[in-house]
């Protein structure tokens, strides 16, 4: 074949390129160490303008590995760009390649650079050393499963067999002088992407080898988690924490929370690195902690508490109740309440009446205002904001139940910027902060939230979302969080509005469960239908009804021997607070439909009463379900233990309360009840609201006169313990009564 010169100069040049390529690149292999670098010549960059929750938790883990770390930027205005929506951060490589100059011909130091908001370390130097030196290249970065911020550069890129393809500019590291060419030809202006700087050079097939770049594809140094979620899980052994990614089968020596994976590098860090382990539990939960012990009433911080009463609520007395009795010095609190609904005014103005000048301020948005939830919390944490004595800001709703009193002090000692207590639903999973969100941004439920929730994990977490109760620190509000409107969001609700805007000024959100704080009550049937409306809530609330309506001594009834037997087969302990008998007597009353005391009565099977009182039925105010479940969860457990081998469900086909009075009927002749056995509880005192009354078994010849006020009397009903009601000879005596097991 004619071979002219233009075509043979081809030929001849195109070999010695690839000779010059592959020497070069054999030079820079052949100066790589036989042995790993010493930690001491390991330096670590990171470009910081703001020291945010995030930089302290990447500082915290890199303090806890003895990194030597060398934080560039601080204090600088940052001009390089919303990263977090678009393109940008050059400025970190302008800062970075100044930085350098002075290390350039350094040829024994590695320089390992990170970003420092989203970054955890997960392991030490020796090991991140280890892996660099079994690279076998003098500059490695990250590597991630998507090409950003040119899609069409992409192409372009080198194919791999296995792992992530493409680079990501979030960790790289490598010798001093390798670094700083890296960076030196950066001329571009701060808002230009960093990212296509350095992906422009690795794309370069002679910069590639000048500089002898490779990347970690399989995530053996560097674990980005964007696109790389599903490969991610937690590894726990031997009293350490590391992220696994069981796509390579690789522990990961720094974890980049790059994109959109923010929340998912918050779940690693509750844990990474050893924050918390079935070990040791929480290892952080004390740092950095304040003590309020020794400190003065007066020197105690200045609280703003935000009260929000958006919807009809049950048990809100008691609400305000423990409000009341909070550990902390009244005289250090502010109050704001919003009210929204009417019925609650009389609650808020009692509380207000009687307890409004214990407190420091006070002031109440009511519902003739019209002010909406949103607009209503903006305005009281904005109280909190423009006064620079507010030292905290506490908001609470007011289905929240406050239960420890000390839940102020101990969650000020904690000392985080945001931190709310864990309240749940009484023996159910719904609580007051979601572990994950969805792709929607709506709840999702992490690995660890039911342990959380369970409290079989203890420790402080943090979280993508609180609600209901939580406490903000006043310096945050004024500096960082000075947005006024941190409720609105797009088309989201307040709680979720303000999570985001949390997240967005990246602010951590902190859940703690080192204590039982409380519990948050159902308001899913709350009623305005009764006059004592929370009697109806032994269902929905049953916790709270028990708290407010069952005697304190009920539980140790057995234990501590305060079932009594003053008749034989008559057992005599406490069911009922006083509280319960005057709101069940006030309820009859309020109602006020008594029966005649004659022997028809069409309430009854059959129309005909054989031994008649003056009474009203629970089914006649609609609390037949409510006293049914009364009897099944402390009447049946009772009896169970009374009368050995007898098990009952503990239905009664008649329920009712009796009022005696010796002007319409004082008292009741010899009878048998229609019943196994019979429960009789006296609603009111004898003495003090009525003289005489009381039960005589006519078998025994035993009499029981002064029966306690919410104590319950509990006898056989047939054949042996045929009974009378003895004569009230003044006042009003009420009883309730039950025929159990017909």
């Amino acid at each position: 074949m004619d071979c002219t010169p233009r075509v043979c100069s081809l030929f001849l040049v195109l070999p010695i390129l690839t000779l010059i390529s592959l020497s070069q690149f054999s030079d820079c292999r052949s100066e790589i160490r036989k042995n790993p670098v010493p930690k001491e010549n390991l330096l670590v960059f990171t470009v910081a303008t703001k020291e945010t929750d995030g930089f302290k938790r990447f500082m915290r883990s890199a303090n806890f590995f003895n990194y030597t770390v060398k934080v560039l930027g601080l204090g600088e205005e940052w001009t390089g760009g919303d990263v977090t929506k678009t393109s940008g951060g050059g400025q970190k490589v302008r800062i970075l390649k100044q930085a350098l100059k002075s290390y350039a011909t350094e040829k024994e130091l590695v320089i390992l650079f990170v970003d420092s908001y989203d970054v955890i370390f997960a392991s030490g130097p020796e090991e991140l050393l280890k892996k660099f030196h079994q690279a076998k290249h003098k500059l490695v970065f990250g590597a991630e499963a998507f090409i950003w911020p040119s899609r069409h550069l992409e192409i372009q890129y080198p194919h791999v067999r296995e792992g992530k393809r493409f680079l990501n500019s979030g960790g790289f590291i490598g010798f001093a002088p390798n670094v700083y060419q890296l960076v030196e030809p950066w001329d571009l202006q701060d808002k230009d992407d960093d990212q296509l700087f350095y992906t422009k050079t690795y794309l370069d097939p002679e910069k590639r080898a000048s500089l002898n770049i490779t990347l970690d594809h399989r995530c053996r140094i560097f674990q980005n988690l964007n696109g790389a979620l599903d490969e991610v899980v937690l590894k726990f052994e031997d009293n350490q924490v590391r992220a696994r990614n069981m796509a390579y089968n690789s522990l990961p020596v720094i974890i980049h929370g790059n994109g959109p994976t923010k929340m998912q590098l918050n779940y690693l860090g509750n844990y990474i690195p050893k924050v918390w382990t079935f070990e040791t539990g929480c290892t952080h939960c004390e740092k950095d902690t304040i003590s309020l012990a020794e400190k003065k009433d007066s020197e105690f911080p200045t609280v703003l508490i935000g009260i929000f009463i958006e919807q009809l609520t049950p048990f809100i007395e008691d609400f305000f109740e423990r409000l009341l009795n909070l550990n902390f010095p009244k005289k250090q609190l502010r109050i704001f309440i919003h009210n929204t609904q009417t019925h609650h005014e009389q609650h808020v103005w009692k509380f207000i009446e009687q307890h409004g000048d214990k407190y420091q301020s006070v002031k109440v948005v009511g519902p003739d205002e019209e002010i909406a939830n949103a607009d209503a919390r903006n305005m009281g944490i904005d109280l909190c904001r423009q006064d620079v004595t507010c030292d905290y800001y506490f908001s609470v709703d007011i289905e929240v139940v406050l239960q420890n009193r000390d839940i102020l002090k101990l969650l000020i000692e904690q000392n985080r910027s945001i931190l709310a207590p864990l309240i749940s639903r009484h023996k159910k999973l719904w609580s007051n902060f979601w572990g994950a969100l969805s792709v929607d941004g709506y709840y999702a439920r992490s690995e660890d939230y039911v342990d959380i929730v369970q409290r079989r994990r203890i420790g402080l977490w943090n979280v993508p979302y609180i609600s209901s109760v939580y406490l903000i620190q006043g310096t945050l509000l004024q500096s960082v969080l000075t947005e006024k409107d941190l409720y609105h969001a797009s088309n989201l609700d307040p709680d979720m509005a303000f999570c985001h805007n949390i997240r967005e000024q990246e602010v951590f959100m902190y859940i703690t469960n080192r204590h039982e704080f409380g519990r948050i009550l159902s308001v899913a049937n709350c009623h305005t239908d009764h006059l004592h409306n929370d009697l109806w809530q032994i269902s929905e609330n049953p916790q709270d009804w028990e708290d407010k309506y069952i005697h304190e001594n009920y539980s140790s009834i057995i234990e501590n021997k305060i079932l009594l037997e003053p008749c034989p087969d008559v057992y005599w302990f406490p069911i009922f607070t006083e509280r319960a008998c005057d709101e069940i007597v006030e309820e009859m009353e309020h109602f006020g439909q008594w029966s005649t005391g004659g022997n028809r009565d069409i309430r009854i099977q059959g129309g005909y009463e054989n031994v008649p009182t003056i009474d009203i039925h629970m089914n006649q105010i609609g609390y037949e379900r409510e006293w049914q479940r009364f009897l099944r969860e402390f009447i049946a457990p009772l009896t169970e233990k009374i009368y050995p081998g007898y098990y009952t469900k503990a239905y009664s086909f008649l329920n009712f309360v009796v009022r005696y009075k010796p002007e319409e009927q004082p008292s009741l002749e010899p009878h048998h009840d229609a019943s196994t056995f019979t429960v009789n509880v006296a609603l009111n005192r004898a003495g003090v609201d009525y003289e005489g009354g009381g039960c005589r078994f006519i078998r025994y010849n035993c009499s029981i006169q002064a029966p306690r006020k919410g104590w319950a009397l509990m006898h056989p009903g047939r054949l042996t313990h045929y009974h009378e009601g003895l004569p009230t000879t003044s006042g009003t005596r009420y009883i309730a009564v039950s025929f159990v097991d017909p």
